[in-house]
């Protein structure tokens, strides 16, 4: 990196700093132009100067210049103007200028901001180029909140300053100087007091500002161990809970709090402290030219347009004397934090970018060895992990890696899979060092999978597929407008040294995978999601998914006949009554009264619970069929029994999971509220007393909770207000509220919700199970599989993939590296959070689905069970960093050494 902010900036912006630094210069010439004018005003037209006579005029406009050799060239005689025309014409001329100089102002200014946005883009853009090539140990040292911080940041300011680093001392000063200039040509003391007076605040204010430049470094310290603190608080979260440490991190917060505090408030004093002293002395030269140039006037000396048009100039001097005074301060400012972006970010040695460069073209498979030779591998305190391990694995050959935590057998996998770097030793393909192998290259033929798993934030399918996005391979269509927009990024990607590579493009290697393109990828992903057991997941969540019909026409179109196939399947089995299918005309014993009055689905977030009962429509509804004091008085009963039955149990109390209606910390709530309401009539409560005893009764299920509430007489009323809900519904409620309908899909409503239009008895315990079980066959044989899986692939993982279990993000973690079809895969104890069971039944899985149809991809595997290493050609065994013994699984079981013991 350059060291120096200022050679960084010239560096990359030369040409455009020297086109604006004309443009400077040039607009000096009207700047001063205009402090002249005013006193040809008021000593012309004004005082008469030149007018002495009846109707005597002057020329106005003469442009006359005398040229080298040529000599005197007129080039506009000019016009004849009397006393109050030549009072227009000259302040037309001022009014000119000052339109003028503020088209300067506005051009020099715009380009000034254009200049430090494509800074600031490019600086961005290679911290994080920088950041992509950091050593991996690097990041073992650095908090990823600190880096944001100072990429999102810190680096701002710099892009400010591009624009004005050699533009604003060139203009403010030429603005000065132009001014001082003018000044002095007019009397040459009150030019002297001026110059005295801009001589302080160049010497003294810089000089205070030192102390503000040293708190503004130690603010921007602080702030940023503050951000990284938050970071590792919000990633510590679990850690601080268990161990009832919050209170520390709340003191260690509040320590820092003040330590910030006490320093921005030491800034502040002498901030201003420095403004007013800028302020007194901008303040006193006005005073010394009314008093002395108001003395020199009365003496005859200085005439009043001289003395006015000094005034009138001095009204610019501050102005651009103070910018430049905080000019040199931001250069200050900005340098100390170039610096500390420089110290970061200027990490030796850096990846070589040749080995990150892009290609779009096919790899070759790696048909050579991997040769390990006399590999050492140490960790940040120097101990070593691996010591001089030399091994060669061939193209299509399985070794299983074994040995206890620590044995050095980790470092291995990590150093083939070049998260570390080896102390000394190399590892080789066909004679060429895996560390200088381009990205292109290992990134596509050699996989890499562990325990530690890292999703990006968006969907499954966009995290399953990340490993097959190297290079832009279709380009994006656009036309019209979107095509010129996407020129223009391109074009100003170019300007500031940013990659022109569209996101946009279709990135995915399909053909890696298997594939010929987006439509048949699924064919593709789903052995992969069956070999690591996540399939039935992903199933689930589709079938917890509402459905995106404009995408997903076929389901849709065959929702119908998924509905009679599940009766149909249902009826042939034992579960033939297990779901009890909703009905316009009866009441659903199965569903929440709340449902059952509702019959159809909200359309979220534009309809809620809370905007439904506020709706006039529906509180009409409620008073008309009285289902206000009916719903309420079963209410009140509903509170009565759980807070009688519940109020004495622990929080964690399993009963707890019966209550859909309340929680434990609500019962104190409505203990209170049934005191209050002893006298139990309706209208004796409160609206909000009333919604809070009646959303209880929305959220009650006879068979499930068994209060016997539920009358005949009362399911019999709501039915009937249900008709007479959607019989009278206004435009705006329809539009956000979808009725059941046995002949339609319900694209407000899940997948499982649409499928088996109605609800399952609680009776049955494995119910739910048993029917998901049927649904993925019917899916299978109505060849909708596919379509659900889709469905289940637009889950979104959240930050860091913290939406999906432990055990669900190492099994995508295994189903991402599959996916690319590598020459070499290392997996690395991938399966830590998975039982021994399931870890057993996924390596056979995988081992023999990489091996089938004439495939053999060598596979290196890091186990955590030693006994399944009988299903690979060849065991490496370490203890302690070194290979202990090595040789296949018959020969190593019968020898009384390390590797037996780990067996038994």
């Amino acid at each position: 990196m350059e060291k120096s902010l200022a050679r960084y900036i010239w560096s990359n912006t030369r040409l455009q700093q020297l086109w604006i630094l004309t443009v400077v210069a040039v607009s000096m010439i009207p700047y001063f132009l205009s402090f002249d004018l005013p006193k040809q005003i008021v000593n012309g037209p004004i005082q008469g100067s030149g007018f002495e006579g009846q109707g005597a005029t002057q020329t106005f406009m003469r442009l006359v210049y005398t040229l080298p050799v040529i000599g005197e060239v007129e080039f506009f005689k000019g016009v004849q103007l009397d006393r109050l025309q030549m009072l227009m014409g000259l302040s037309l001329v001022f009014l000119a200028l000052v339109v003028l100089n503020g088209l300067f102002k506005f051009y020099i200014n715009t380009y000034k901001g254009r200049l430090g946005e494509r800074m600031l883009r490019r600086i961005r853009f290679e911290l994080i180029d920088r950041v992509l090539r950091f050593p991996p140990s690097h990041f073992k040292r650095v908090k990823s909140a600190e880096i944001a911080t100072m990429i999102k940041d810190e680096v701002e300011p710099m892009g400010g300053f591009t624009g004005d680093a050699f533009v604003s001392p060139a203009l403010l000063g030429g603005q000065a100087l132009t001014a001082l200039a003018f000044i002095i040509i007019q009397n040459f003391w009150l030019g002297m007091i001026a110059a005295a007076i801009v001589g302080v605040q160049a010497v003294v204010i810089p000089r205070m500002r030192k102390r503000l430049l040293e708190l503004g470094r130690q603010r921007q310290l602080t702030a940023r161990e503050l951000s990284g603190r938050v970071g590792e608080i919000v990633d510590g979260i679990g850690t601080i809970h268990g161990n009832d440490t919050s209170n520390f991190e709340r003191a260690d917060i509040a320590t820092r709090l003040g330590l910030i505090f006490s320093i921005r408030y030491d800034l502040y004093q002498w901030k201003f402290l420095v403004k007013f002293l800028n302020n007194f002395l901008a303040q006193v030269t006005p005073f010394l030219f009314y008093a002395i140039g108001g003395y020199l006037a009365l003496q005859g000396r200085l005439d009043i347009g001289q003395l006015v048009a000094v005034i009138s100039a001095y009204k610019d001097l501050p102005g651009p004397l103070k910018e430049l005074i905080d000019w040199d301060q931001m250069r200050q400012d900005v340098q100390v934090k170039y610096q500390q972006v420089y110290e970061q970010f200027n990490v030796e040695p850096l990846i070589d970018g040749k080995i990150q460069e892009i290609s779009a073209a096919a790899m070759g498979a790696l048909s050579a060895p991997l040769v390990i030779t006399n590999l050492t591998v140490s960790d940040d305190s120097g101990a070593r992990l691996v010591d001089h391990v030399s091994v060669e694995i061939k193209p299509n050959e399985t070794v299983a890696v074994v040995g206890p935590n620590s044995s050095g057998a980790e470092a291995f996998a990590e150093a083939l899979g070049r998260l570390v770097w080896p102390d000394s030793g190399r590892v080789t393909i066909d004679g060429k060092d895996l560390l200088d192998l381009p990205e292109s290259i290992t990134g596509r033929r050699i996989s890499y999978a562990s325990a530690d798993t890292y999703f990006f934030h968006g969907t499954l399918r966009d995290n399953l597929l990340y490993g097959l996005k190297h290079a832009p391979l279709r380009e994006p269509q656009y036309d019209g407008k979107e095509a010129l927009e996407a020129k223009w990024h391109a074009e100003e990607a170019v300007k500031a040294g940013n990659s022109t590579m569209d996101i946009n493009s279709d990135w995915v290697d399909y053909q890696a995978a298997g594939a010929t393109g987006p439509d048949d990828i699924l064919t593709a992903i789903r052995p992969v999601l069956d070999a690591v057991l996540i399939s039935q997941d992903i199933l689930d969540l589709a079938l917890r998914s509402t459905v995106n019909t404009s995408v997903h026409v076929v389901l849709a179109d065959h929702i119908v006949d998924l509905r009679s196939a599940l009766r149909q399947r249902m009826q042939e089995t034992e579960l033939g009554n297990i779901v009890v299918p909703f009905d316009f005309d009866a009441f659903n014993p199965q569903a929440t009264v709340g449902e059952n009055l509702l019959f159809g689905s909200m359309k979220r977030p534009m309809m809620n619970n809370r905007r439904l009962a506020a709706h006039p429509y529906f509180q009409a509804l409620f008073r008309e069929t009285g289902l206000s004091n009916d719903l309420y008085a079963m209410g009140l009963e509903i509170a009565e029994n759980a807070v009688e039955l519940f109020h004495d149990l622990p929080p964690d109390h399993p009963f707890f999971q019966q209550l859909t209606f309340m929680t434990a910390d609500d019962i104190p709530t409505y203990q209170a509220l049934l005191q209050k309401l002893q006298s139990r009539r309706f209208d004796d409560a409160t609206p909000d007393e009333r919604s809070a005893i009646i959303r209880l009764s929305f959220a009650y299920i006879e068979p499930r909770h068994r209060f016997g509430l539920l009358t005949d007489e009362l399911m019999e009323k709501i039915v009937n207000a249900r008709k007479q809900f959607h019989e009278n519904i206004p435009e705006d409620l329809a539009a956000v509220i979808e009725r059941y309908d046995p002949e339609r899909f319900i694209s407000s409503a899940s997948l499982m919700d649409n499928v088996l239009f109605g609800r399952i008895a609680y009776q049955q315990a494995d119910a739910s199970d048993r029917i998901r079980a049927i649904m993925g066959d019917l899916f299978d044989k109505l060849d909708l599989f596919d379509d659900v899986l889709s469905i289940g692939l637009e889950f979104d993982v959240g930050s860091g993939g913290k939406r999906l279990t432990m055990v669900q993000r190492q099994k995508l973690n295994l189903a991402r590296a599959l996916l690319k079809r590598s020459d070499y895969f290392v997996f690395n104890r991938p399966m830590s959070a998975l039982d021994q069971r399931v870890q057993d039944h996924i390596t056979r899985n995988i081992v023999e689905g990489l091996h089938k149809e004439g495939e053999r991809p060598a596979i290196i595997w890091v186990l955590s069970n030693a006994k399944l290493a009988e299903m690979f050609d060849r065991i490496l065994l370490f203890d302690r960093g070194a290979l202990a013994e090595a040789g296949n699984f018959p020969e190593l079981s019968e020898q009384n050494g390390m590797f037996k013991e780990l067996l038994s």
